[in-house]
């Protein structure tokens, strides 16, 4: 029989040593906008993306690591017009340099615990609230504690307590150049947070539950919105199945204090009161191809009223949302804050190498009087000016 073609691998190639591994990656997208629906944007916009990422571990034994990690992001054919912040470029950036310790059988037998310390790129549950970024350019760090413990009947337990990393620099003329500047951390800035998740519910069903915390106040070069916002939350699901129904529920409660602006002069804090809810039903056919044809619906809900002390805007935080919204970069229509949006989305793998979807949805705001998020804040805190905000055809193919 003949043996299984391996890829290529570098440290294959100049027989590394064991004790090292080096992985790395090169992405370039090209993208294009017409006919402009963002506040105080005209005429088209185009962008060269770029993005650069290398990683190297060091195993010193079976238990404990330091992993590193390098990024590169810039983008080029980009204008004053074009739409650039810190999420598009961070040219020649430490994204993750950590210490990784793991142990087994800590508290029961057949546990497996990870516990890691240092600058960090998380990824929680179904990555709604906190995840590491896979379609926009720069990816989002933090610097301090991630610990995991996962059971022998792989009931889950993690939390995190860490400093979400500021991106620099931020001023657009310096993105435009691509020039670089350390990430720094604000220390008035904190986000911790417990995850439990078990796949032992009743029947297929499985279950998550959360409580993260965030603590915000200006920094010496980081202006804030003071936000005090505490979320908890939910999900369940049965996950999909040839010839079988499968669903997906989740829920967000947030509770605490925002200001309205990052303003040295606002000094007003609102009460804060916001929810996200995502409802999914699909049925996947016991076809060549597998499949699946589902419904989803999602509700963030938004400010009623700009003129009292309250704030009902979900404050969506570290979560992406190229999954369920479409494209960001120069795009980024739809936030996960005052929308509600149906839609319908068909997948297929026709191989293990290959997967695509097609997705349909439409969008309103939540609430009238609130902005659209996506267009940088379009806001008729009248209310008079509707709803409804756009339809949206996604089609996206992936081959490995």
């Amino acid at each position: 029989m003949a043996k299984e073609k391996r890829p290529w691998q570098l440290t294959k190639a100049v027989d590394f040593p064991e004790w090292i591994s080096i992985a790395g990656e090169h992405r370039t997208r090209y993208e294009f906008l017409n006919n402009q629906f963002r506040s105080g944007s005209l005429g088209s916009d185009q962008i060269l993306s770029l993005r650069t990422l290398v990683q190297t571990d060091l195993r010193f034994s079976k238990t404990f690591r330091i992993h590193l990690e390098l990024q590169d992001a810039r983008a080029e054919l980009v204008d004053v017009g074009s739409r650039m912040n810190s999420s598009i470029v961070n040219s020649a950036e430490l994204l993750q340099a950590n210490l990784v310790w793991k142990a087994k059988n800590l508290f029961s037998e057949g546990a497996q615990s990870t516990l890691r310390g240092g600058r960090l790129t998380i990824n929680i549950g179904k990555r709604r609230f906190i995840a590491r970024n896979r379609f926009r350019n720069v990816i989002q760090a933090f610097t301090g504690i991630d610990w995991k413990w996962i059971a022998n009947n792989k009931t889950q337990v993690r939390s995190i307590l860490t400093m979400p990393v500021n991106r620099e620099p931020s001023a657009v003329a310096d993105l435009l150049e691509n020039d670089a500047s350390f990430d720094e951390e604000n220390l008035n800035n904190i986000l911790w947070g417990i995850f439990i998740s078990t796949p032992n519910l009743l029947g297929e069903n499985k279950g998550e539950l959360y409580f993260f915390g965030l603590h915000e106040d200006d920094g010496s070069n980081v202006k804030t919105r003071n936000r005090e916002v505490y979320t908890p939350g939910f999900r369940i699901y049965r996950p999909s199945k040839k010839g079988q129904l499968d669903y997906e529920l989740e829920s967000m409660f947030q509770f605490g204090t925002v200001r309205s602006s990052t303003a040295d002069s606002d000094t007003k804090d609102l009460d804060h009161f916001a929810y996200f809810h995502h409802v999914e039903v699909g049925y996947t056919f016991q076809a060549k191809w597998a499949p699946r044809l589902y419904f989803e619906y999602d509700y963030a809900s938004g400010d009623d009223d700009p003129n009292d002390a309250n704030n009902q805007r979900f404050e969506w935080l570290f979560g992406p949302n190229v999954a369920e919204y479409g494209p960001t970069s120069i795009h980024t229509a739809f936030v996960r804050a005052n929308i509600s949006s149906p839609g319908i989305r068909l997948q297929i793998k026709p191989s293990r190498n290959f997967s695509a979807y097609l997705s349909y949805r439409t969008f309103w705001l939540a609430s009238t009087k609130d902005g659209w998020r996506g267009s940088s804040e379009l806001r008729d805190t009248t209310g008079n000016s509707g709803s409804f905000l756009g339809h949206q055809l996604f089609l996206r193919a992936k081959w490995a």
